[in-house]
């Protein structure tokens, strides 16, 4: 019985939906991250102008991505996607320092939001394969990450021209919903 039971418990993970909610500001690279996750093209990216939706089957999940558009007219409406959000993914431009303080007040402004209370947060630090990239331990202090107690959270360096570091931040988002259930 107690290998039936590993493979009912595997098999369980794999029919195992999550609802992913992609934030970030403009041009930070959502969709870019998330149709090289999807192993589509990405020569030809034009911002988003609302939202998309993409699932895409990885780490034994359907994941439900919602990538929503990260212009300052499209921002207030991010709330009206919080309701059921099992993982944050925040994507950040690690090489336009410029934008690290609003892009923090953003954050900050989703950490407090009731409906995504406890929900965990990956944060990306995309652009990484650039030479003024900052690295994700300096965006890290800068955001003061280290302060979030109130949900589990991982910083994951990553190119999403590259795919490198997308995966290493999907095992660990995997890993997290795992240990939850």
């Amino acid at each position: 019985m107690g290998l039936l039971d590993l493979i009912r418990k595997l098999k369980s993970n794999q029919d195992r939906e999550l609802r992913i909610l992609l934030l970030g500001l403009d041009n930070a690279g959502k969709t870019t991250l998330l149709k090289k996750l999807a192993s589509e093209d990405i020569s030809h990216i034009t911002p988003t102008q609302g939202f998309n939706i993409k699932s895409v089957v990885s780490a034994g999940f359907k994941l439900n991505v919602w990538d929503i558009g990260g212009q300052r007219k499209i921002r207030p409406y991010w709330r009206n996607y919080f309701e059921n959000t099992d993982v944050l993914i925040y994507v950040i431009d690690s090489a336009d320092q410029k934008r690290f303080e609003e892009t923090g007040l953003e954050l900050s402004e989703l950490l407090d939001e009731q409906k995504l209370q406890g929900v965990p947060l990956l944060i990306y630090a995309n652009k990484q394969d650039l030479l003024q990239a900052a690295q994700a331990s300096e965006i890290a202090r800068g955001l003061s990450l280290d302060t979030i107690r109130d949900r589990k959270w991982h910083i994951q360096a990553c190119s999403a021209q590259s795919g490198e570091g997308i995966k290493d931040g999907i095992d660990w988002m995997s890993t997290v919903v795992s240990k939850k259930k």
